[in-house]
């Protein structure tokens, strides 16, 4: 074994550096990768890392190593650090990572699980590290982290690097056997070792030297470096050691013993690049280089384990004791050193797809300049916390910066209508455009008025369902006028629109405000699609479909339905054409046709193949989670949506759909309480009361749910609430589509003294929604006939794993496994844990007659890569 603790005056990448043979700690870690999880836990100067990484130069594994930052806490800054990790296997899995985006829900988990990845083979044993893991206490990374490391597949181990307990929950790993811990202690140098270390350094030492050097630093790795630099400056000035002296100074004064030691003896020239190297995280091979010479690299590579290479990183680490030694000589620098520095290490994260550390950069380095450049190369609607960000960088800017430069202050208006915080935002585009009209058209610059038009229409249309004011169009208007001047396509926003919970955003049941809704939309979209590619092209038609579905115009619907999706195929509108889809399928449940409804949601499915669409697993999991509760099978809706403490990341204005599917799920699965509690609880907090349509399905289900509780007084009050908002717009199919579960609270209501619904009307939902029942009937009886079973919850096999579990069917011994799969016995014993454990087994005869019982076995194709109810998908 070659332990990289420690280097000699050659290059980590030369064959002829000199490493201590460390066999315990390598055996030590090949035992442990046997598990899907290690953790390798100590303090400072123990050896984790080079412990790690010399035995992973030897081990038979693809092995990606991801260093984690303080800055790793930003959910962007993590995904861009892993995504660039990954890219060495593979560069279309990281472009793909890329694309997702950070899974801060648990649908973009899921999602994130079902990567293709070429590069994992089963063949293959892959290592992932994860180094200073005890930096990172965000809870979002923290539970990405833990989902992906618990997410078990026999070729994969994950290796957490830590200074203090991994921030995870390790409990039930270690009782189910996915876990092993290495300890410090594991780590310290035993008293052979630090006699061997002594002499392969060639320093030879009589033994009470070595021993009192073990003894004092207590095998502390980096304290026996030290220890062994003191005595060999002692031996070489002829003097006499003094050994317990010497190895306690080194514990209680290591930055002395440094300077004393390493910085004092090395050049000018290397001194000065390593202070200036302290200031940046980022230490690859191509930002040295252009910040020093090839001899000062040189120099740099003969300091040790100080300073080393790591090439799965492709990067130079700095001891951290010695990089805060460095970081408090800072102030020797000036300030055009320090800038020169931030500007070659903002150039490259930006070239890297780093762009938060390119920005936090360019800030350092008051290139401001190149700041902007990145931002304007983010996507409009930011994640509120990257918004958050940059809002603070911009309140640091200097107010100068803002007067010469317009694109700046377009910049933070983005960023204010992305935290909503549009009243900012509109005073600050008003005087901008203030300013720019009021000069001389050959001066003025087109640009920038048409991206300020553009960002107060947008900023009016969000605000519109409270203000009631539709005058916006006419900022798309101006914002049209000055694109045709600048003869510039605007792209400051995603081509494909984003749409809310409904299209009718409205929060008034006033006679003719959807209407007037509609047409300012109808208004605003030819001015939009055509400045940006086509989005939102076929959004007018869809609010159209959509307000004539809710009025039970089921023809006029189904026409503007089909006519949004058309338009919006051609456009690529993919948002659009969900809904579109949606609403059809709607349509023909009132028809009882299941085979339309079959060739709809083949439409859905084939939309998860569109990297573009954004949101597409969101969507797709919510329409088809709301006719999965519809048809009264439950269990088929995405996991996410029956759990009710994970959130959606769609923002508050898209929330609200997701909101009744969740309690339509407690309703079917009879917890009635449970399904009021939840709808209750976003309602109040996402604002779904602020959506009309959004607030009569809330009012709806909660009676209905109510009355099944035998709550008929405030069944009646919900019901009577929901009937005031309808009728002075005429929406009955929100009632009428709840089929027969509504007959209940209909007869309740009749019978109720109290109650103020007119009886004609009562009478009419009830004969309606039955109607409706018997045409869901027919839907739902075809759909089980299709044997969708809503007792089988999704379990996920690798190839070996369901290979394992077929043998074991076939009643193979371990042994015979081990000869059919060409693997270790201690792999199959790994298998089979996993195997019980995914099965809820407690036994092989247990495993086998679930896994049957769920048709595991039955429907498996044993030529597929990975299976979910015995169906092909792909996994990393």
């Amino acid at each position: 074994m070659l332990d990289g603790l420690f280097y000699s005056n050659v290059p980590i990448s030369s064959e002829n550096q000199i490493y201590l043979e460390r066999p315990h700690v390598y055996d030590l870690l090949e035992r442990a990768v046997k598990s899907p999880i290690v953790t390798v836990t100590a303090g400072a100067g123990y050896g984790k890392t080079q412990a790690v990484y010399s035995f992973v130069r030897k081990y038979n594994a693809v092995t990606v190593w991801i260093q984690l930052f303080e800055q790793d806490n930003l959910g962007w800054h993590f995904w861009e650090n892993f995504s660039r990790a990954v890219e060495f296997i593979n560069k279309d899995s990281a472009k793909k990572l890329r694309k997702t985006g950070f899974p801060e829900t648990e649908q973009k988990l899921e999602q994130y699980l079902q990567i293709p990845n070429n590069d994992v083979d089963p063949a293959w044993k892959y290592i992932f590290v994860y180094d200073d893991f005890h930096l990172i206490h965000d809870p979002s990374v923290l539970r990405f982290i833990e989902y992906t490391i618990t997410t078990p597949f026999p070729n994969i181990s994950s290796i957490l690097i830590s200074r203090t307990e991994p921030g995870i929950n390790t409990i039930p790993l270690l009782s189910k056997g996915y876990l092993t811990r290495i300890s410090e202690d594991d780590l310290r140098f035993t008293l052979d070792e630090t006699r061997e270390y002594f002499r392969i350094q060639g320093l030879n030492v009589q033994s009470d030297v070595y021993k009192a050097v073990y003894r004092d630093t207590d095998g502390w790795a980096f304290a026996v470096h030290l220890a062994f630099l003191s005595i060999k400056s002692a031996l070489q000035s002829a003097e006499a050691p003094n050994i317990r002296s010497v190895s306690s100074s080194v514990k209680l004064n290591i930055f002395k013993f440094i300077d004393s030691e390493i910085f004092s003896v090395i050049s000018e020239d290397l001194r000065k690049f390593l202070i200036k190297i302290s200031l940046i995280d980022h230490k690859t091979l191509d930002i040295l280089s252009k910040l020093a010479s090839p001899e000062i690299l040189d120099e740099m590579r003969r300091i040790g384990s100080f300073v080393y290479y790591n090439p799965y990183l492709n990067t130079w680490r700095v001891y951290h004791l010695f990089q805060k030694y460095l970081q408090k000589k800072q102030g020797e620098l000036s300030a055009e050193e320090k800038r020169e520095v931030y500007i070659i290490a903002a150039e490259w994260c930006a070239e890297n797809n780093l762009k938060m550390d390119a920005l936090s950069y360019f800030e350092k380095a008051g290139a401001y300049d190149k700041f902007f450049k990145v931002v304007y190369s983010l996507p409009q609607l930011l994640p509120n916390r990257l918004a958050k960000f940059l809002l603070e960088v911009l309140d640091r800017v200097p107010e100068s910066l803002f007067r010469e430069n317009p694109q700046a202050n377009i910049a933070r208006m983005h960023v204010l209508i992305a935290l909503e915080r549009f009243e900012e935002a509109f005073a600050g585009l008003m005087e901008i455009i203030i300013r720019l009209e009021a000069e001389a058209p050959s001066l003025r610059n087109d640009r920038i008025l048409m991206s300020c038009y553009f960002d107060l229409g947008f900023s009016g249309f969000v605000t519109c369902m409270h203000t009631r004011d539709y005058g916006y169009v006419r900022y798309f208007e101006r914002a049209y006028h000055y694109y045709e001047l600048s003869d510039r396509e605007y792209t400051g926003f995603q081509p494909v629109a984003l749409l809310s919970s409904y299209l009718c955003r409205v929060n008034s049941a006033e006679n003719g405000e959807i209407e007037r809704y509609i047409k300012a939309i109808a208004e605003m979209v030819p001015y939009i699609s055509k400045m940006n590619r086509g989005i939102t092209y076929g959004m007018d038609d869809l609010a159209w479909a959509e307000l004539a579905l809710f009025r039970n115009d089921r023809e006029r619907a189904e026409q503007m339905a089909y006519q949004a999706l058309y338009k919006a195929q051609e456009k690529n509108q993919y948002e659009i054409v969900s809904r579109a889809v949606f609403y059809l399928i709607r349509i023909n449940i009132f028809k009882g046709d299941p085979e339309k409804i079959e060739k709809l949601l083949a439409i859905l499915e084939a939309q998860l193949e569109e990297p573009n669409y954004l949101n597409r697993y969101i969507y797709y999991d919510i329409h088809t989670g709301w006719f999965y509760s519809h048809i009264g099978q439950p269990t088929r809706i995405a996991p996410w949506l029956k759990n009710d403490f994970i959130e959606s990341d769609l923002n508050s204005l898209t929330f609200g759909l997701e909101v009744l599917i969740r309690g339509k799920y407690h309703y079917v699965l009879g917890d009635y309480r449970k399904a009021v509690w939840v709808m209750e609880k976003y309602t109040d907090k996402y604002g779904l009361s602020g959506f009309l349509f959004g607030k009569i399905g809330y009012l709806i289900m909660k009676a209905i749910c109510l009355c099944a509780l035998k709550d008929i007084p405030g069944a009646i009050h919900a019901l009577e609430e929901s009937y005031a908002l309808v009728v002075p717009i005429g929406l009955d199919m929100p009632f009428i589509e709840q089929g027969k579960i509504t007959q209940p609270l209909f007869i309740a209501a009749l019978n109720y003294k109290g109650c103020s619904i007119p009886r004609d009307w009562l009478e009419r939902m009830l004969h309606s929604s039955l109607a409706y029942a018997k045409k869901l009937y027919v839907v739902t009886e075809k759909f089980r006939d299709r044997q969708y079973e809503d007792a089988i919850p999704p379990i996920f096999f690798s190839r070996r794993e369901l290979s394992v579990l077929k043998g074991l069917s076939r009643g193979l011994t371990r042994e015979e496994l081990v000869k059919e799969g060409n693997i270790s016995i201690n792999t199959v014993k790994s298998v089979i844990k996993i195997i019980y454990n995914k099965l809820g087994a407690v036994n092989r005869a247990d495993a086998v007659r679930i896994a049957t019982s769920m048709r595991i076995l039955k429907n498996s194709d044993p030529e597929s890569d990975n299976y979910r109810h015995g169906k092909k998908f792909n996994t990393w």
